[in-house]
């Protein structure tokens, strides 16, 4: 077997948006996360928008209708 190969590896601190941290082993020192598993939709049971780039806002200014406009879509019924 070939010496020296192997990767370097550390006890490191996984950091997550919501605050939680986790010790763990890995060949990357301190990672930071979006999503752990104390804050993700599926284990909490709760529902969470996350958008980090804004898309959802750009798309609604691109394609999307005001909310003004679909009220008066929905009171003005054509005969």
């Amino acid at each position: 077997m070939k010496a020296d190969i192997h990767p370097d590896y550390f006890e490191t601190k996984i950091k997550c948006a919501c605050g939680n941290e986790v010790n763990f082993f890995s060949t990357v020192k301190n990672m930071s996360i979006d999503i752990c598993s104390n804050c993700h939709p599926f284990y909490t049971g709760k529902q969470k928008l996350i958008d980090t780039a804004g898309r959802i806002e750009k798309f609604n200014r691109k394609y999307g209708k005001t909310k003004t406009q679909q009220q008066t879509e929905e009171t003005v019924v054509p005969e």
